[in-house]
């Protein structure tokens, strides 16, 4: 049975079921399934992307070289670490290009003042004053933590903050995001699990098929095909499904992950006031096309 928009109903359900499967009632992760496409404005709005098109960004260039850019004139191999999940040489081809388009203190205050103005346009007017009451208290939380081995996180942490009310909601909540991910690199790392196979667990934990989003972080077929094999001797995935050892595997990497933000959690003040707005915000986003309409993306980040 087909949607109105031509997918498949009962293919769209076992996705939904499968993006519920994966996500938790954790307080860590609720805070971070509400904040996502606030968190990832810059990435997504076509409104920024129209602020970097004339100076030769298309989307691949922005995503890799913005996201990086706080780093500073950093090896590749650095960026390439620091992300985890992408082909190194697939990083070095688009930071290389990304660079020689714009200075990357200049890239970075385009991105700002670009993705603040975005996000403004999108919540509207009246929620300025409550966007700069939710900005103080994430930008507290993350204050209040410590950066030792979150090396994107604290390199973000240390650009300037920002005056604007809206910019400084999108860059408390890409802190969050990005303090998150550090120390889900690291709960990755402890498994062994290497970035491909890793890349694997996580898309089909959150309801793709196998190649669908690992393919995007630029390894080749090849690559995933050995990686596949891999995940199957080690007894973590079959026919293109997580074994239950596969699913406890990714379901420990992720409360690893939550546990990691214990601090800053705990840092928040009425989380459930903040997740509320958020989540409110993040379906505007959606709604204003600004982030993807896919509950697996969303959840996968």
């Amino acid at each position: 049975m087909d949607t109105a928009d031509g997918t498949d109903a009962e293919s769209t359900d076992a996705a939904a079921a499968a993006v519920g499967a994966a996500t938790t009632t954790s307080p860590a992760r609720r805070l971070r399934d509400a904040l996502e496409p606030v968190a990832m404005h810059a990435v997504w709005s076509p409104q920024v992307h129209e602020a970097l098109a004339p100076h030769g960004y298309d989307f691949l260039t922005g995503y890799l070289t913005g996201l990086a850019a706080p780093l500073g004139e950093v090896p590749s191999a650095l960026v390439t670490a620091t992300f985890g999940v992408f082909e190194p040489g697939l990083v070095d081809r688009l930071r290389t290009a990304g660079r020689a388009l714009l200075p990357l203190p200049d890239l970075i205050a385009l991105r700002d003042r670009a993705a603040a103005a975005s996000l403004r346009d999108t919540l509207g007017e009246a929620e300025e004053a409550r966007a700069a009451e939710v900005a103080t208290a994430l930008e507290q939380a993350v204050d209040a933590v410590d950066g030792t081995a979150r090396p994107l996180f604290s390199a973000l942490r240390a650009q300037p903050r920002l005056a604007d009310p809206f910019g400084r909601l999108w860059r408390a909540a890409d802190l969050v995001r990005e303090h998150r991910g550090d120390g889900h690199l690291a709960a990755v790392v402890a498994t062994g699990l290497d970035p491909v196979r890793a890349s694997i667990l996580a898309e089909l934990w959150v309801g793709y098929p196998v190649g669908e989003y690992s393919a995007t972080r630029g390894w080749s077929e090849e690559v995933r095909a050995a990686a596949v094999a891999h995940l199957e001797r080690d007894g973590l995935l079959t026919d293109g499904r997580l074994t239950a050892a596969g699913r406890e595997l990714r379901d420990g990497v992720e409360a690893a992950t939550d546990a990691s933000q214990e601090d800053l959690v705990a840092a928040l003040p009425d989380l459930d006031a903040l997740v509320s707005d958020l989540r409110r915000w993040s379906a505007r986003c959606i709604e204003a096309g600004t982030f993807p309409d896919d509950d697996r993306k969303r959840a996968a980040g």
